[in-house]
């Protein structure tokens, strides 16, 4: 059933950019108890390809080494592995021959659009944005331009395949809001994301207590934050459990954290919900300076300004030599919320 169930979702997932056929060297960069990584080998052998796993050494110079020596064409893997080797790249552009590489699939969190368009600015890589779960077997959406966006100019082009994408053949997606009303697709309004489709799973095997995951009428809860695009695509700006809810509205974590690593000088950045007596919460962002970089909270307000409302903006900043991240490579949001709510913000 897995076979079948991961091969029709990739295969119907070709027309946005998912290209997987018996041509291909096929390199996933996700642990295989992931279901981003398992549904892989299914693929590769249904139509053919050549799979490669790259073991224990997930840096970015042992991936790129893997690339170069095993003349991958695909990869796959989840926004900071990508980062970790575009900035290696930028480093020695010239050491590895990625001439075969044509496609990095990205998922498990959004992907920021500086460093989309530095893979295919500086190194000609497309990068191809993706969104699902385990409970979607995994695929739902994948990520191309599309119709009048086939011919728009660079900048526009970048701006939708930053988004999470378009619904595969069959997937229903929708999101309500605090109050359980649908919201309009008008790229601004934010809500639970709900899926279904014939590859979403219908329930959780002999756990009924876990049967308010699912709407009356069969939708799946998956407790992502989204927005729709008015041309159908999806945009995720968050998981329930990490957007910020302050005075009432909703600020999306992961939109301040792309923005902030298209700062020159950081390298990572990772943006939690701070207890606040007034608002209820509000936004802390902790960074990781790029080597030899420096910044200061005054010149990242300044930076972040011009793309937010001013009451989105952290109220404070912290830079760190490390964030942690979880087995998938994601950030620890749970370890920083424990670690920042014990020591002092510089604001």
């Amino acid at each position: 059933r897995s076979t079948v169930l991961h091969t029709l979702g990739q295969a119907l997932a070709a027309p946005l950019g998912l290209h997987v056929t018996e041509k291909e060297t096929f390199l996933p960069v996700v642990p295989m108890f992931h279901a981003n990584a398992w549904g892989y080998p299914y693929t590769c052998l249904m139509v053919g390809a050549k799979i490669v796993f790259p073991g224990p050494f997930l840096d970015p110079e042992s991936l790129l080494d893997d690339f170069a020596q095993e003349g991958v064409t695909i990869t796959a893997g989840v926004p900071t592995i990508w980062m970790g080797i575009l900035g290696m790249l930028d480093k020695e552009p010239d050491r590895w021959d990625l001439s075969r590489l044509h496609s990095m699939l990205v998922g498990g969190s959004a992907a920021p659009r500086a460093m989309i368009a530095g893979f295919r600015q500086r190194h000609g890589k497309t990068v191809v944005h993706g969104w699902g779960m385990t409970e979607t077997s995994p695929l739902a959406t994948a990520s191309d331009y599309v119709g009048e966006f086939r011919d728009a100019d660079e900048e526009t082009q970048l701006d939708v395949v930053a988004m999470q994408g378009l619904p595969l053949p069959f997937v229903e997606l929708r999101a309500k809001d605090d109050e359980g009303n649908e919201i309009p697709w008008d790229g601004e309004a934010m809500g639970e994301l709900e899926v279904r489709g014939p590859w979403v799973a219908a329930g959780y095997y002999e756990t009924p207590e876990q049967a308010e995951r699912w709407t009356d009428d069969g939708w799946f809860k998956t407790g992502d934050i989204a927005s729709f695009h008015p041309k159908g695509y999806v945009m995720i700006k968050d998981r329930s459990k990490d957007v910020i809810k302050s005075g009432g509205e909703w600020i999306s974590s992961v939109e301040l954290e792309n923005a902030l690593m298209a700062h020159p000088a950081i390298a990572e950045a990772a943006v939690i919900a701070m207890p606040h007596e007034k608002w209820d919460e509000r936004p802390l962002a902790v960074c990781v300076l790029r080597e030899g970089q420096s910044a200061t909270t005054d010149e990242l307000r300044e930076f972040l300004a011009p793309q937010f409302a001013k009451w989105w903006l952290p109220d404070a900043f912290e830079f760190v030599q490390e964030i942690p991240k979880t087995a998938v490579g994601k950030f620890r949001k749970t370890a920083l919320r424990e670690q920042f709510a014990q020591e002092p913000t510089s604001a």
